[in-house]
């Protein structure tokens, strides 16, 4: 009896198919951290076209109620620069951030700015929580818990935060954790102006 010819695998038949089932996984993972991260006002809001992050576009409409309970409109702050700072407690980059944001609008509010926090998918306890933590209980945040309002600016997770000028054009925006230097390269020079 004769037993079938043995061929040796190729090596590089073997790397394809490790390549293949790593792009498989790869692909199956950010398909479900999308699908996860999607929330019913991003679906509800899927038609909707996000804010163009070119400088010189006129910022967002940003209006509602504060964690204080006072009514907040962003359009009654024109002629200052603020800053609207898009976040969660539950994320640990947005957590590692706010105090450098709020040295900066410490420092630089006599100079006319003004930092605005969007508290995202988040509860009104939890968002205190992160504050007391920072020593920021006096930051000015919307409470966005549906994340409607920051669909509407056309943000894709969190932290994301959007410099808009005294004329209320989103002048910078930066998906991610900002640094002391990316603030004092887009702050500081608008507002010198």
């Amino acid at each position: 009896m004769t037993q079938p010819a043995h061929h040796p695998r190729s090596p590089r038949r073997g790397w394809l198919t490790m390549l293949g089932a790593l792009l498989c996984v790869g692909t199956l993972g950010v398909t479900l951290a999308v699908g996860l991260y999607r929330s019913p006002a991003d679906q509800a809001g899927a038609d909707r076209v996000p804010v163009t992050r070119t400088p010189g576009t006129a910022a967002p409409a940003l209006a509602g109620r504060t964690l204080d309970g006072d009514v907040f409109d962003l359009a009654k702050l024109r002629g200052r620069v603020v800053l609207v700072n898009v976040f969660a407690s539950w994320c640990a980059p947005c957590r590692a951030e706010l105090p450098l944001l709020v040295e900066a609008q410490r420092r630089w509010s006599e100079q006319g700015l003004q930092l605005v926090g969007l508290a995202v998918r988040d509860s009104d306890d939890a968002t205190r929580s992160l504050l007391r933590e920072a020593g920021a209980e006096d930051l000015l945040v919307l409470a966005d818990p549906t994340g409607g309002m920051a669909v509407d600016w056309g943000t894709r997770g969190v932290p994301e935060t959007f410099v808009v000028d005294q004329a209320g054009r989103v002048a910078h925006w930066a998906q991610g954790q900002v640094t002391r230097g990316w603030l004092e390269q887009r702050v500081a020079p608008l507002l010198a102006t």
